[in-house]
């Protein structure tokens, strides 16, 4: 079975802890998006705003990655939050905005809402766009090769 292609959403603050650690965590931690999610699947993370409930506007791809071998598992991040993530060989990369890919991307291409899709946290997206995606970060993630655990 091919690879699947995800989206993931969290502030790029978030992401970039999940990029240090090499893991990748979803809609608060919650364990049921990340079930459908397979090793060697791709996952790009979309990120709009730069902190945790910021209100500043980032919009831009963060993060993108080859998911890695195992289920899903819980942390302990102290205070009674133990969320579920998965473990990302996170490829090396450059952040990047959306807006000049809006009109390619066929998940927001002619469509005036396209941010809408982002509210569910975690969606599949075409191979087509994880390429687009990858190219504009100048991330190879054709077979793994120039990943680190770092973009």
């Amino acid at each position: 079975m091919s690879p699947r292609n995800w989206i993931a959403v969290a502030s790029a603050e978030h992401v970039r802890i999940g990029r240090g650690q090499g893991f990748m965590q979803v809609c608060h931690g919650k364990c049921a998006p990340l079930r459908r999610i397979a090793p060697g699947d791709h996952v790009a993370y979309y990120s709009p705003t730069d902190a945790f409930r910021g209100k500043d506007r980032l919009q831009a791809f963060t993060a993108i990655g080859v998911v890695g071998p195992g289920a899903p598992y819980q942390a302990d991040m102290g205070g009674g939050f133990q969320p579920f993530r998965r473990d990302v060989l996170w490829h090396t990369g450059v952040e990047t905005p959306i807006r000049p890919l809006l009109p390619l991307l066929a998940f927001t291409r002619d469509n005036k809402n396209w941010g809408y899709q982002f509210r569910f946290g975690l969606f599949e997206i075409e191979g087509r766009d994880m390429t687009l995606i990858a190219d504009a970060m100048g991330a190879d993630v054709g077979n793994g090769a120039g990943a680190d655990r770092q973009l």
